[in-house]
């Protein structure tokens, strides 16, 4: 939200503050049911010009027609929580900027739901990211009259019925709205309080029963469409967050996992937004420390259920750097801040992290990017560094047709004074004051990215690229297989999403490649599958790898997954094939024991960094895997064997 440790920062200090626990009311308090609204703070809906639901094709996010969808989105932070964590929170001085959002989305106390929207139409948005925490779920407090003395149908609501309405006006409105779990509790985000992980103040498995539940709960809504499953997971005092290690700080694992929990079991419809790592290390010079953001999907991506519905995210701001934790004074590093650079050095920087992933296509990672979160202070605002970032990253925004949501869009003013980063201010008597009033130098640029042309219309179908990596448990990312039972106890399991096959397979380290390029989906829906275990199926006189065991599929089938016990293939999982979209014609081997064999312009992306890789090609299937269990192997896969398609 505002790097690691906010603009002031207080590394040192911070990492001996205590974590915050929820109130033990707070904590036994249970969901609050939705309550039926007023009519008196509805919003009038308005037709737009695009289809519920959302989902991804390759870079770009889709609606239900086909047609792009771009997110031209803002922050509507408050429910989240704004208190700084110290003296009362009555207090509005304790709270970030003085702002006191009532444990609600901000400004409810100064102007009325249906402006408040109405400003964010005339911002030129499309879709709204909007925070909560788990605590505000459970708090069965109601907010205060004062708290909603612009919105008095409110009074007495709690905070979560309060989001129900707020919910529900921005999408009548034509809207889109991303749920974002923000924070584990209600207090401002983002440094070493408590908040750091999702599951620092909460467990794993409250922090997911709570996604359910909001998923469940907005489901009929069909202009809810994102799922934003965490906000800046950075290091706590003594642990940092990884990227694919298998333990309880496995950011990676703990997003997979959710991320296919609530396509399956609660809401089918969202897209699941997936943000990269915001900090690890110490930052002290000499010691370790970065932003890893999106780099790690490089080598390590997700692969859901429902490959159309992943979205990964980003966040910039120019006073925070690639290894520059944001911080000023104690704390702070000689490392550059990302408004330091030059424009050059800014996007070889900004590529690097987190662009690649939708300016790279036909990879195993290649998503839509959203950055979900930039921003800078406006009318008080007089650096040039720090305007001269703000301008270089709206041009690269608008040169990659990036999507985007501004942080944030409500703020307060007294005198046109105050924070000053918001798009739109109220004041205490409820007067607006709005970026386009004609003294805020953000303006113009905000006018450029809005307006900036860039792709539109319909978005045609593309080949999916996915990796499997049962590395730490099974990998199965197809909904009928999960359906099904365990096919081989004990082993770690990785499955193709449906629809696609497995055309490449790493040496060692488990991982796979699969995909629908050329021939879409081959299964047939009523022909099963088959375990395959060992080389029965091999025809006399076909041995394709002599002096290896084969596991073949039967006529019919195609390779949509395997499994291992720890490095050692187990079992081929076949899938029957559609009635004439495969040969059983001879095929070919490909040995990639001793080096990649992936052909001279392999797509699918590097699925096995480090490791020797063997690919078939797109025109192909793969029919069966080799290994060989000679004195001095790890029974690891050798060599695949690939036949045309059909």
């Amino acid at each position: 939200m505002r790097g690691l440790f906010g603009r002031a920062a207080l590394a040192a200090v911070l990492l001996l503050a205590p974590l915050v626990p929820l109130t033990p009311a707070a904590a036994a308090a249970a969901p609050q049911e939705p309550a039926t609204e007023p009519a008196s703070v509805s919003a009038s809906a308005s037709a737009e010009d695009w289809t519920a639901p959302l989902s991804t094709r390759g870079r770009w996010i889709v609606d239900a027609d086909g047609d792009r969808f771009k997110l031209r989105s803002g922050n509507w932070h408050g429910a989240s929580g704004t208190w700084n964590g110290s003296g009362s929170r009555d207090e509005d001085a304790n709270h970030h900027a003085g702002e006191n959002s009532g444990r609600m989305p901000l400004g409810l106390d100064r102007a009325p739901m249906a402006e408040i929207i109405a400003g964010f139409r005339e911002l030129g948005l499309n879709s709204i990211r909007l925070p909560f925490s788990n605590e505000m779920i459970h708090d069965g407090r109601p907010v205060t009259d004062d708290a909603v003395a612009a919105n008095p149908a409110l009074r007495g609501r709690t905070p979560l019925q309060v989001y129900d309405v707020v919910v529900r006006e921005l999408t009548a409105s034509g809207l889109a709205v991303i749920l974002n779990n923000h924070t584990n509790t209600t207090r401002w985000c983002c440094g070493v309080d408590g908040n750091e992980r999702w599951n620092a103040s909460r467990s794993t498995e409250e922090w997911e029963n709570d996604w359910l539940f909001m998923a469940r709960r907005y489901r009929d809504n069909r202009r809810v469409v994102g799922a934003d499953l965490y906000n800046e997971v950075r290091r706590t005092v003594w642990d940092d967050p990884n990227w694919g290690l298998g333990d309880h700080h496995d950011w990676f694992t703990a997003s997979q996992r959710l991320g296919d929990r609530i396509l399956t079991e609660a809401n089918a419809d969202l897209l699941i937004i997936v943000e990269g790592i915001n900090w690890t290390g110490i930052p002290v010079d000499g010691f370790a420390h970065g932003r890893p953001t999106l780099e790690p999907v490089r080598r390590l991506s997700h692969t859901l259920v429902d490959s159309g519905k992943l979205v990964y995210s980003a966040h910039f701001y120019g006073y925070t750097g690639p290894n520059h934790s944001g911080a000023t004074g104690i704390g702070e590093t000689s490392d550059p801040r990302y408004q330091d650079l030059t424009p050059a050095e800014l996007i070889d920087v900004l590529n690097r992290q987190a662009f690649y992933v939708s300016a790279e296509q036909d990879r195993h990672f290649t998503a839509p990017v959203w950055i979900s979160e930039f921003g800078v202070g406006g009318r008080g605002e007089t650096g040039a560094g720090q305007r001269a970032w703000f301008e270089n990253f709206v041009d690269h925004l608008i040169r990659t047709d990036a999507d985007f949501a501004y942080w944030p869009l409500v703020g307060w003013h007294d005198h046109r004074a105050g924070n000053g980063w918001a798009l739109l201010h109220w004041d205490a008597a409820g007067h607006r004051m709005g970026l386009h009033d004609g003294d805020d130098w953000r303006a113009a640029a905000w006018t450029r990215l809005v307006g900036a042309p860039g792709r539109t219309g319909r978005i045609g179908p593309v080949a999916d690229w996915s990796m499997l990596s049962p590395d730490h448990a099974d990998f199965v990312a197809s909904r009928r297989m999960r359906a099904l039972p365990d096919w081989d106890s004990g082993a770690r399991k990785a499955v193709c999403p449906d629809g696609q096959r497995l055309l490449g397979l790493s040496h060692t380290g488990n991982r796979g490649l699969c995909s629908d390029v050329t021939a879409g989906p081959l299964g047939d829906p009523a022909g099963g599958h088959r375990v395959v275990t060992d080389e029965r199926h091999v025809a006399p006189g076909g041995d394709w790898a002599s002096g290896y065991t084969k596991l073949q599929c039967p006529g019919g089938h195609f390779l949509s997954g395997y499994s291992v016990r720890g490095s050692a293939v187990s079992a081929a999982l076949c899938t029957a094939a559609r009635p004439g979209a495969i040969t059983a014609t001879a095929g070919r081997t490909v040995w990639f024991d001793r080096g990649d064999n992936r052909g001279p312009a392999p797509a699918g992306g590097d699925f096995g960094h480090g490791h020797y890789k063997g690919q078939c090609a797109d025109g192909e299937y793969a029919a069966g895997i080799a290994y060989t269990g000679r004195l001095g192997s790890s029974r690891t896969p050798d060599a695949l064997y690939c036949r045309p398609l059909g």
